[in-house]
């Protein structure tokens, strides 16, 4: 599933095609919004929160989608011909650009008002102006039995962290994915730099968290399972975490990240 750099840049490249432009096309292509009609209505502004994308309207309106782990939004000169098949979920296009959702695991439209009905569960986002490390560190401590893994994925939490960046962040901390949030001796110094590492990258296509941009070595664990750790040389562990049906893919290194504390 696109992580927050990904998002934010969808973000981006949405608002430089849409924001501040009158839509000529509006073509909602799943049931719900079958009716809906947004042509005529000046496009405001493109957000990320988290793993979600929302566009608002003139008129107190907001398209709210998420791509889940297939959807993306391919931005093309207007009157370009879409992709074919059963795959194109939402259009909006102005005069000079078109926006195809193409696999959208979700797509909604609520009342800017509104917008929290969609989103109003979510901790702060790691890339957002609302980011506050302070209410993140108490919400993780709110259930200290909960394994650091399962914590970070958590979007009511921190928003916009999957399954890379909680493998890379949880490497370079030290801390195994199973190690209890009670027992990690410094959250504050995990979230910060999960934040870090995902700021760093939420303007480049080519993500690393090693600083080598070069093909198998932009990652120090995830993508990396049963191959040598980089830095040590053990082999790289992968698992599952999470309850069913919502197990999630970890990647750790058993010699670099102790269940333990050491010392």
């Amino acid at each position: 599933m696109p992580e927050g750099d990904v998002v934010h840049r969808a973000a981006v490249r949405l608002g430089r095609a849409l924001d501040g432009r009158v839509l000529v096309r509006s073509d909602f292509r799943v049931p719900r919004y079958a009716t809906a009609d947004l042509t005529g209505r000046t496009v405001l502004e493109t957000v990320a929160r988290g793993k979600h994308l929302l566009t608002r309207v003139e008129g107190d309106l907001t398209v709210h989608t998420h791509l889940r782990m297939e959807g993306s939004w391919q931005v093309s000169p207007a009157g370009r011909g879409l992709p074919r098949g059963d795959v194109v979920r939402l259009v909006l296009a102005n005069d000079t650009w078109q926006a195809a959702g193409v696999r959208l695991g979700m797509v909604d439209l609520v009342a800017t008002g509104q917008e929290d009905r969609l989103v109003g569960h979510l901790g702060p986002d790691l890339l957002g102006a609302d980011w506050d490390e302070a209410e993140v560190l108490r919400r993780l401590a709110r259930r200290p039995e909960t394994s650091i893994g399962v914590a970070l994925l958590d979007q009511r939490n921190l928003a916009g962290i999957g399954t890379i960046y909680r493998a890379e962040t949880l490497f370079l901390a030290g801390v195994s994915p199973w190690r209890p949030v009670g027992a990690v001796e410094d959250l504050g110094a995990i979230v910060s730099l999960a934040r870090r590492l995902m700021d760093g990258n939420r303007d480049r296509p080519d993500r690393t968290t090693t600083g080598d941009s070069r093909p198998g070595r932009g990652t120090w664990v995830y993508g990396r399972a049963g191959r040598p750790c980089l830095r040590c040389g053990h082999r790289i562990s992968r698992g599952e975490m999470g309850a069913e049906p919502q197990e999630r893919l970890i990647v750790w290194c058993r010699h670099c990240q102790p269940e333990r504390p050491t010392g």
